[in-house]
């Protein structure tokens, strides 16, 4: 979703440029899908139901006390990605790229986002994928001093990302 309104630190203690500007151009949190929560919950519960079959007692419902709350735990870890952009960086979990870096932002669609992270993929580029997220960006780097040619993020909103990046 992208917001420009105060917002908190990214990962507890804020970065200068949050401190600086107190405000986000751009900001997203990519959520794991909704069909992803219920499949660990019964994986977890059909594990503990085969244990609690083979020994009673208190063994027997010790699984069900460990692996529902994993299981629920599993999703909410996976949806911890945010994608931000202030006005002089993007943060992306807990990277950072200086916008002065970016040259060029190419929208990723859903069609394409396979081939972009298969054979088309360079092995020195950084990537964040997260499979429910249908679409992607390509954000070109031009910076001598890194190896890397360029991100792939995944993301809901490609084109408001794009829009934000390529303002500068």
């Amino acid at each position: 979703m992208s917001e420009s309104s105060e917002a908190g630190p990214v990962d507890g203690s804020p970065s200068e440029t949050s401190k600086r500007r107190g405000h986000f151009r751009y900001r997203e949190r990519v959520h794991a899908s909704w069909w992803s929560w219920p499949l660990p919950l019964v994986a977890a519960t059909l594990l503990a139901a085969e244990v609690h079959m083979g020994h009673p007692g208190l063994r027997a419902w010790l699984p069900y006390v460990v692996l529902i709350p994993l299981s629920l735990a599993l999703p909410v870890l996976l949806s911890r990605l945010r994608i931000l952009v202030t006005d002089e960086e993007l943060v992306v979990g807990d990277a950072r790229l200086p916008l002065r870096f970016v040259s060029e932002v190419e929208v990723i669609p859903r069609e394409r986002k396979r081939r972009a992270l298969g054979p088309e993929l360079d092995p020195a580029a950084f990537l964040v994928h997260r499979p429910w997220a249908p679409t992607a960006v390509r954000i070109w780097l031009e910076d001598p001093e890194d190896p890397t040619p360029y991100w792939v993020i995944s993301t809901r909103h490609p084109e408001r990302l794009a829009a934000e990046l390529n303002t500068e």
